[in-house]
């Protein structure tokens, strides 16, 4: 079904334009997406209301899963009732315990069987089967994501924990005036080329452009996503690097982190904003901005400051390549060996899952 796509990027052709219109190619990598760990939130977003459906996850894996929080533990669980199949919890809310409301049954915090009405006479009852299911959880820095099939949670944050692991991201501060949700006309994949190069800053986004030093933009590669890296133009818009900062002497305005498949992190002086890319069908996305501050005064600043625009100028270039990628005559372009590492790194990624599956 695929085409190789040549690992030395200087001979590479991109993706064949059916990874962008194949209905059967987006679910076989919506299967992949049960593989891989998914970011469900901050920390800080549970002080409020320790409980809440993951509805975000539960469109990209079509899985409804429930972030629970007690004196114990963070637990990621199924989110419908081992009875009859309702969903348990629709909203956010305060609790000590899950209770279904079509029958009344309850669980506590961690997802296990606790009572239910009318089942004095059920015999073998109740088993490991009445419990809610749970999930893989990986908490780093406060940043909580799960896994319905992984567990090497180490590896996944392991680059990032390497570079800005430094920050006391633990402490950052749900900030919902910076939450967004998005949906555009266009396949996720299209999203994720477009936030791997900073190749279209000069053309896309020239308030972004006056911000960074275009010619110092840097792209590191790893296993399991992408590190893009805005040098700042100006010294009083970037971060205040530790001497133990790989980067320290650096005027670093931003640090872009993709986590394949479907996570974006954006590190800016003032905190953190989060993209979730979901695949909704092969030509309609949703994306999910989440904002965590840490620096109050360095908001509006810098590569940070107008976020709203950049994403109203991606998504415009991102439907219009959609359009573009069904024409007949168009199917594979060539990459820019020094601007378009990252995609390049992606469509391998995409292309060896497909020649796999």
């Amino acid at each position: 079904m695929a085409n190789d796509i040549n690992p030395n990027i200087e001979f590479a052709n991109t993706i064949p334009s059916r990874y962008y219109t194949s209905e059967n190619i987006l679910k076989l990598i919506r299967k992949d997406f049960n593989n891989q760990w998914m970011f469900c939130c901050h920390e800080d977003e549970l002080s409020t209301n320790n409980v809440f459906p993951l509805k975000h996850i539960e469109n990209a894996l079509n899985e409804p899963l429930i972030i629970t929080k007690n004196e114990e533990r963070v637990a990621v669980l199924s989110n419908v009732c081992t009875h009859r199949g309702m969903i348990i919890c629709g909203s956010p809310c305060k609790t000590k315990f899950l209770k279904c409301g079509y029958h009344g049954r309850v669980f506590n915090l961690n997802g296990e069987f606790k009572n239910m009405p009318e089942f004095d006479n059920a015999q073998n009852f109740p088993s490991d089967n009445d419990d809610l299911k749970g999930v893989n959880v990986g908490n780093w820095k406060g940043l909580i994501f799960s896994s319905i099939c992984n567990n090497e949670f180490e590896n996944f944050v392991s680059e990032i924990d390497k570079r800005v692991g430094w920050m006391p991201i633990q402490n950052f501060k749900e900030d919902s005036s910076r939450f967004r949700e998005y949906e555009i006309n266009a396949n996720w994949a299209l999203y994720v080329d477009n936030y791997l190069e900073g190749f279209h800053i000069p053309y896309v986004h020239r308030d972004l452009h006056e911000v960074l030093d275009y010619g110092e933009y840097k792209t590191e590669l790893f296993e399991n996503g992408v590190l893009q890296i805005g040098i700042s133009n100006k010294k009083e818009d970037c971060f205040e690097l530790p001497e133990t900062s790989p980067d320290y002497g650096l005027n670093i305005a931003a640090y872009y982190y993709w986590l394949y498949p479907n996570t974006m992190l954006n590190f800016y002086p003032w905190g953190l904003s989060v993209n979730i890319i979901i695949p909704l069908s092969v030509n309609k996305t949703k994306i999910m901005y989440r904002g965590y501050v840490w620096n109050n005064k360095m908001l509006g600043k810098g590569a940070g400051g107008d976020l709203d625009k950049v994403e109203m100028e991606d998504q415009g270039i991102v439907e219009a390549v959609q359009r573009g990628v069904k024409s007949k005559f168009y199917d594979r372009g060539r990459f820019s060996p020094t601007k378009e590492k990252g995609v390049h790194h992606f469509h391998q990624m995409l292309n060896n899952f497909i020649n796999d599956s």
